[in-house]
């Protein structure tokens, strides 16, 4: 490693150790968050994973570097932008926001140490582990209650078709079904918010890791959504079926209360198909390509007899 590189790293790790100073509080308040709230469990992996792709891909993203300090003038103003919002409203926030803020600050001084270390084009070529930082930050408030109504609804939606295909007799008022033998409620608890963040960062980290065309990527993402709905429906209907017809401990029993796992490892199966689906179809290009210069080789040498 030259002497430049070297102090180029040092100089960016000095940046991260400073800010880690400067934000300690606000880290310390996080870490106590994150116990209380389950869906941010994958927040403290989220640096680890982010280092771990700028190393495997070294080569590539450290291929062109400069110092341009200029370049993290922007990012930096909107971190400090953003803190100063934090500051003049923090009395009135809740501290999910309060923390949305002052992470969003902080990855933000991140990213502006970086772009002044290593230059844009260092920058463009690490883009994906680098914005991949922000999943450190929790979910503002209102987006989260949208997406938790959201994945509440389709979680119902999917619970309802499920009853009616296994022909199980059943009376539905909004997010309650009424059964023969007990009444459930796909409540804002049986969102599934926390599985189905840890769907959505599996399948970006698949798709960046596993397929190269940008339609591909997007269609994985995209499958995410509804493949996180089923995800939940299955595990209300598995569970409630089970309560009625084996034993009605299932409804409170471990597999309710950690049994997210195995059905998370379904959805898991289910995505590495379309997984292997969609890098066949980004393969097809290449092979129609080779078949098509081979016949045209074929005519070519025949030509010339």
């Amino acid at each position: 490693m030259s002497l430049a590189k070297y102090s180029r790293h040092t100089w960016f790790l000095l940046v991260v150790c400073l800010s880690l100073l400067l934000f300690w509080g606000p880290l310390s308040r996080l870490a106590g968050f994150v116990q209380k709230q389950e869906q941010y469990s994958h927040i403290a992996l989220i640096p680890f994973v982010t280092a771990y792709l700028l190393y495997q891909g070294r080569k590539k993203v450290f291929a062109e570097v400069e110092y341009r300090p200029r370049s993290g003038v922007a990012p930096l103003f909107a971190a400090i932008a953003i803190y100063a919002v934090h500051f003049f409203f923090s009395n009135s926030l809740s501290e999910n926001d309060s923390l949305s803020f002052l992470m969003a600050a902080l990855i933000l001084v991140w990213l502006a140490g970086y772009l002044s270390c290593y230059g844009p084009r260092s920058f463009r070529a690490g883009l994906f582990p680098l914005l991949f930082l922000f999943f450190v930050v929790p979910i503002p408030d209102f987006l989260l209650s949208a997406t938790i109504r959201f994945l509440q609804l389709g979680s119902t939606e999917v619970t309802a078709l499920a009853f009616r295909l296994v022909d199980v007799p059943v009376l539905r008022e909004g997010t309650v079904f009424f059964l023969p033998s007990l009444t459930i409620e796909v409540a804002k608890e049986c969102s599934g918010i926390r599985t189905s963040l840890a769907l959505l960062i599996t399948v970006l980290l698949a798709g960046h890791l596993f397929l190269r065309s940008g339609w591909a990527k997007l269609t994985l993402v995209l499958l995410a959504v509804p493949l996180a709905i089923f995800k939940n429906g299955l595990r209300i209907v598995t569970l409630t079926l089970l309560s009625i017809y084996v034993d009605a401990g299932f409804l409170s029993g471990d597999l309710h209360r950690k049994g997210g796992i195995v059905f998370f490892a379904i959805t898991l199966l289910v995505t590495g198909i379309f997984l292997k689906i969609l890098q066949k179809l980004e393969s097809r290009p290449g092979r129609a390509a080779a078949e098509f210069m081979q016949v045209g080789r074929g005519a070519q040498g025949k030509g010339m007899r």
